[in-house]
């Protein structure tokens, strides 16, 4: 699927039709949302989106520094979701980073929806059945988002 973005507002709008997708499902494991795309390229945007319409009150920044962030659920509707974990594999070099976090038992855990940027690092250490979501800059404000499944 291809999707054309013509501002931040947009991404976000769009962020919330994948939220009710998600909110919706009834899963053994975590949800899992694979992002990639250059700086700049609207995937922490998306993210905000994401987080908004999931009831998160908090502001959501991409946690480059400290590798992953954890959110509760605000939204009634949740359907069983408990937590939004948003990570950046940006500044990742190991594997073993990110499994010391306790990255296994996250996505094994259905009360979670996990989101990760820079996702294409470390592909192995995903599920097959995780969302790709490829950003892609088109120009100053207009992006390219294709989903993979």
């Amino acid at each position: 699927m291809r999707l054309i973005s013509n501002s931040p507002k947009e991404t976000k709008n769009f962020a919330k039709k994948i939220a009710k997708l998600l909110l919706s499902r009834k899963r053994k494991k975590a949800d899992i949302l694979a992002l990639e795309g250059n700086l700049g390229a609207g995937k922490t945007t998306f993210l905000q989106g994401l987080a908004k319409a999931f009831g998160i009150k908090e502001k959501v920044i991409s946690p480059t520094f400290i590798i992953m962030r954890k959110y509760s659920f605000l939204n009634k509707k949740a359907n069983g979701k408990e937590n939004f974990y948003h990570f950046d594999w940006y500044r990742i070099t190991k594997p073993k980073e990110i499994i010391n976090l306790g990255f296994q038992k996250i996505i094994s855990n259905p009360q979670n929806i996990v989101a990760i940027e820079w996702a294409e690092k470390f592909k192995k250490l995903l599920p097959k059945n995780a969302f790709w979501l490829k950003f892609n800059i088109l120009n100053k404000k207009k992006r390219e988002i294709l989903i993979k499944k």
